[in-house]
Formats: structure tokens, sequence, C-alpha cells
């Protein structure tokens, strides 16, 4: 029996695309004043960005809650079936700490939980890796090792429009968000640990861009592993990222991703970036 891999909908693959991939998704909620949504099923990335444009106020998010891990994972627990479950950083989210507690609720030893670290596209770099293991006749326990072993390699670089998302939400220091509320600054945003860090900014996207394949240039992708691009209604950005990458790294086997409602919450329009696997 094919192990199963489970995550959230922060890792912005499509459910059609999940589906294909035999992954299955949890989605995230997100509410604008009154009225909740399903991350991905019951509001796409562009609907979010239209809403987002024309509303004063920041919509909340909120995790999965252990009950409906529970719910989940009951299936499995009871057929037997390896499941690997892979989730939004657990600094970022308390979505894994929930698919915790609904595995212990159920008492099922054949449930392994994986703490990605990661948010959006690095969250989806780790699934579409799960998933190659999986085809590859790896079992539960492999895929979770390799899988933590790959994170100390995962590099995660975005080019922002503005923090002030971040910062309204809670997600990013003040002091982290007053980089970006400069004029025409261009935060670079990277993970560590978990959590989101500016690590540098620049003067324009392009600049920011640029960076970002220096960044590159020095840390250069394992072409063993696949790119993935993100992008929150900022196909021109994404242009201008890929034409930058492609410059020193092969993505003809790339992905890309809409970043979509909960991650965009805090993203905002405007932003792009990209995960990888560093080489060895």
């Amino acid at each position: 029996m094919d192990v199963k891999i489970i995550t959230d909908s922060t890792a912005d693959i499509p459910q059609k695309r999940c589906a294909e991939l035999g992954v299955e998704c949890m989605p995230l909620t997100v509410r604008f004043g009154d009225k909740e949504y399903k991350d991905g099923v019951d509001l796409s990335a562009p609907q979010f960005f239209e809403m987002l444009s024309k509303s004063n106020r920041l919509p909340t998010t909120a995790q999965v809650n252990p009950e409906r891990f529970a719910q989940a994972f009951s299936p499995y627990a009871k057929s037997g079936q390896e499941v690997v479950g892979i989730f939004i950083s657990s600094r970022l989210s308390g979505t894994y700490q929930s698919a915790g507690i609904g595995k212990n609720l159920l008492g099922a030893q054949n449930i392994h939980l994986v703490d990605s670290e990661t948010v959006t596209f690095g969250l989806a770099l780790m699934v579409f890796e799960a998933v190659r293991m999986r085809d590859a006749g790896y079992s539960a326990k492999q895929i979770c090792e390799a899988l933590e072993a790959l994170k100390p390699r995962l590099r995660f670089y975005a080019a922002f429009d503005s923090l002030k998302y971040l910062k309204m939400g809670g997600r990013l220091s003040a002091s982290s968000a007053f980089v970006g509320t400069m004029l025409h600054i261009k935060p670079i945003i990277s993970m560590k640990d978990g959590e989101m860090i500016a690590p540098d900014r620049k003067k324009g996207m392009r600049a920011a861009i640029e960076k970002i394949g220096t960044l590159i240039q020095r840390d250069k992708p394992d072409t063993e592993h696949p790119i993935v691009f993100g992008e929150t209604a900022a196909p021109q950005v994404l242009s201008l990222l890929k034409e930058t990458v492609a410059t020193s790294a092969d993505i003809s086997g790339s992905e890309t991703i809409n970043i979509g409602p909960v991650v965009g919450t805090y993203a905002g329009p405007g932003c792009a970036g990209l995960a990888y696997i560093a080489a060895g």
C-alpha cells in the first residue's frame, strides 16, 4: 500500500494538482468580515487579491484545528496505511501542532508528521520531494528522514513589494518591517529556523531580484531537485525573477505556483520568490 502524503493549503498547490499527485490537502481558512472561506477551495488566488484590494482591513486566517485532523487521519489509522504529513512551519502557524494533537487523539502510530520549517513554494517543494520518494518506493520513515536531511539545504528567497502586510499580520517584527517602509525600498525575505526574516533590502524591484540572482550564483541549486517559483498577483516580477535565475541555473524542470489567500494575507500583492535545494 502506497504511503499517503498529506499537506495543508499554505503549500499553495492547487486542488486539481494535489489530486493528480495523490496528495490530500487540509485547507486553512480566511475570513473577510463575517464571511469565512476555505483556502484554495472556496476562494482562488485571483479572487482573493481582488477582494484584498477593495478591503480597508486585513482579513484574518485560522489554522486547521485538531478535530479536523483527527477526522482526516481516522481512515488511515483504521486501515493501517502509512501517512506522511508535511505542514507549514510551526513558527508561523499552529497547524503542525494541531496535526500532532489530532494524531494523538487517535493513538495512531502509522501517521508521521514533518514540520517543514517553511511555507508556500518552500512547502510545495517539500511535498513534491515526498511524492517523488513515495513513487520510488520509499517507506514513510524513509521519506521523513530524507525530508529532515533536506531541510538545512532548502533555500527560500522572495522579493516583497512591501512588508506592511507581514507587519500587520504579526508575522514579522516591527524592527524588521521598518526596512520596507522607506520609499521604493524592496525587502528580500528568507527563512531561518522556521521564521521569516528580512536579511536585505534594495532600492527598486529589479535590484531586489538581481540580489536574489547573486545569492543563487553563490549557493547553486542541486539539479537533482526542482526549483519552485511563486508569486502574488505579480506576473511581471515573476518573469523577471525567472529570467534572472535562468542565467545561472537550469529552470526547465521548475514548478510555478500562485500564492493563495492565507499566505497572500501576509505577503500582499507584488511578491515573487523561489525555493530550491542547495547543492551539498
